[in-house]
């Protein structure tokens, strides 16, 4: 490590970054090129779900390198095929498509249900959303968000994409007409500010889609991998949707992504859905190791229990400083603060010393917390500290 600058000029801006250049991580902890550590409770907004330099994780790829990259998506190779096997023994899909990003899995979901109403439901292609929902930063997935003053970023949108409010199944109901094909929610909408959505809900959607021939897509983008203390999120509300999507933690911090589908939504033809590196051996040999170790015994009970000690370190906190409240399934939680201080807290927890903390504000008024599915319980309790010292100081 060193402490001569770097020239950030030739990187092409699209956020405000701090000076800061992280060079090395391992679990919960991330350093940057000064020296100074920070635990880390963004994880790359979900990515990392095992933490940074997993040892499992760095075996396959070093081992997969050796062996093989690239073929091209023209053959079939190992890792693909085991890890579409893996990830459908533990589903109700029966087909995957892999992809490299939760955007891209995202727009083939949209193209999948798209053609299939093409073939069974003359031509229907209207997808329903949600508000404050998102799906991805691609023409498609942006149109099929509901973040606010995406519909003119980039104007003219992508037609097809009715908003409902999240919870509301009479909402749904008013936006579905005969050219409706779908349905795509969140289970846990992230960016909108952590909000899950209720068993009640979920379940009536899916029976709503049933009874009007009209496909249910999960986007697990964010929710999945053992993020919700379950493989997927749907698993938590007894239901089984006909199109589900993965991102983030299924790559555990490399570029991979699934669109999962049943047998009877799985329509597409050949020319119909492709891409250069989807399902490419040195990242699937990853995704192998990513869910494997998802599925050792006790891990996702784990999960859970580490979920619980969070809520309750959260529920602390708003009842020391009268805050708003806390919500979230699992390692994906939020803090509802009442007060639009999110940004604040934000950089002034990164900036502190000698420890800095990493955490997210999706909305200024509360913080998003996605630590590593394996964190400890000291790191939790660390995380809760360091906050509580910020909202002293705010107080």
């Amino acid at each position: 490590m060193t402490n001569t600058p770097l020239n950030t000029a030739a990187v092409m801006f699209i956020t405000p970054r701090p000076e800061l250049v992280m060079v090395q991580g391992e679990g919960s902890w991330l350093t940057d090129q000064n020296g100074k550590r920070y635990l880390d409770f963004m994880q790359g907004w979900a990515v990392n779900c095992l933490g940074h330099a997993n040892p499992g994780m760095i075996a396959a790829l070093n081992s997969q390198a050796k062996l093989l990259i690239s073929p091209s998506p023209a053959f079939y190779n190992e890792p693909m095929l085991r890890l579409a096997n893996l990830l459908t023994a533990h589903s109700c899909f029966d087909k995957v498509f892999f992809a490299n990003s939760g955007a891209e899995a995202n727009e083939g979901a949209i193209k999948l249900a798209r053609k299939w109403g093409q073939l069974n439901k003359a031509g229907a292609f209207e997808i329903i959303t949600f508000d404050h929902g998102f799906h991805g930063r691609t023409l498609a997935t942006m149109s099929a968000s509901g973040k606010p003053g995406w519909d003119s970023m980039f104007a003219p949108q992508v037609a097809g994409f009715p908003k409902a409010n999240l919870n509301d199944l009479s909402s749904v109901i008013a936006c579905i007409t005969d050219n409706t094909v779908a349905v795509m929610v969140e289970p846990v909408q992230g960016e909108g500010g952590v909000i899950p959505c209720t068993p009640e809900f979920m379940q009536n959607l899916r029976q709503l889609t049933q009874e009007r021939n009209i496909l249910l897509i999960v986007d697990e983008v964010q929710s999945g991998s053992g993020r919700t203390g379950s493989l997927f999120a749907y698993e938590q509300f007894g239901i089984k949707p006909d199109i589900m999507t993965l991102g983030k933690g299924i790559g555990g911090g490399v570029p991979l992504a699934a669109l999962l589908a049943t047998d009877a939504v799985a329509c597409f033809v050949a020319g119909n859905q492709g891409g250069t590196y989807n399902g490419n051996p040195l990242m699937t040999a990853v995704g192998i190791s990513v869910v494997e170790q998802l599925l050792a015994p006790q891990f996702l009970a784990q999960v859970q229990a580490k979920g619980e000690l969070l809520r309750n370190e959260l529920r602390q906190l708003v009842a020391e400083f009268q805050l708003e409240g806390e919500r979230g399934m699992g390692l994906l939680r939020a803090l509802m603060l009442g007060r639009e201080i999110g940004p604040k807290l934000v950089e002034m927890a990164r900036d502190q010393n000698p420890v800095g903390l990493l955490i997210n504000s999706p909305q200024p008024d509360l913080l998003r917390f996605m630590p590593a599915l394996n964190t400890s319980d000291d790191d939790i309790r660390l995380m809760a500290s360091m906050l509580r010292g910020l909202l002293k100081q705010l107080a």
